[in-house]
């Protein structure tokens, strides 16, 4: 069973000669447990791909499941707590609350739900990300790549079924970034879809997904960020 599937998605902006597609008769179906990435030159649609993914903005036509959850029809009010209870994200800024523990960022999606948090599961999320040993220190103390970890960890508090990162390295040193994906890579049974420009993060993937022009182009299956690279020069993606 697919952890997200997308049926024919466009997304098209404007009107008339002012018209953008951004998102062209776009079909993608993401494996339970897949790591994937998308790729692609600027402007062809990678972030519209990852917002309509998420529900976060709205098709203009075509069909997105989560699960087996179809988005269409649903309210905001739905959409949100849909977002809050199943998926999770992991953003370039790293949106934290400086002023919060490592602790109370992590479990801030479960108290704006109203949910209990559960001990031991903070304690093995925390412990996954490296951070066992920095609950108590406020946020602002850490460094850039602890504060993309206490980020991953916050996504994964709540048990989301897929995990989705927008350039999540971006801000980050290539030694503190390796770091980050090596994560990403080791979160085992965890289903992600990861957008970057970054040949080597694309590498980390189990799969690439190319666009261009709104459209899926290419895959690429057991990428290595020397493939993903010569792929994206052939693809003229270097802008």
């Amino acid at each position: 069973m697919s952890a997200l599937r997308l049926e024919t998605v466009s997304k098209v902006y404007g009107r008339g000669a002012g018209t953008i597609r951004a998102l062209d008769d776009v079909s993608l179906a993401v494996e339970r447990g897949s790591f994937t990435a998308v790729m692609g030159p600027s402007g062809c649609g990678k972030s519209t791909l990852l917002h309509c993914a998420a529900g976060l903005d709205r098709p203009t036509t075509g069909s997105v499941y989560l699960g087996e959850r179809s988005l269409d029809g649903l309210d905001e009010t739905a959409l949100a707590r849909l977002r809050r209870s199943r998926i999770g994200f992991v953003f370039q800024s790293y949106n934290l609350v400086s002023s919060l523990t490592v602790e109370k960022n992590v479990t801030l999606p479960l108290r704006l739900a109203g949910s209990r948090v559960d001990r031991d599961w903070l304690r093995t999320v925390l412990d996954r990300v490296g951070l066992a040993d920095r609950a108590k220190a406020r946020a602002a103390q850490l460094s850039g790549g602890q504060q993309q970890r206490v980020a991953i960890a916050r996504a994964l508090i709540t048990r989301p079924d897929v995990i989705f990162t927008d350039e999540p390295t971006g801000a980050l040193d290539l030694r503190t970034a390796q770091g980050v994906l090596g994560l990403l890579r080791e979160l085992a049974g965890q289903t992600i879809v990861m957008v970057t420009h970054d040949p080597v993060a694309a590498g980390y993937a189990d799969t690439v997904v190319f666009l261009a022009d709104g459209r899926v182009i290419d895959t690429m299956s057991a990428p290595t960020a020397e493939r993903v690279s010569d792929r994206m020069t052939r693809l003229g993606a270097w802008i």
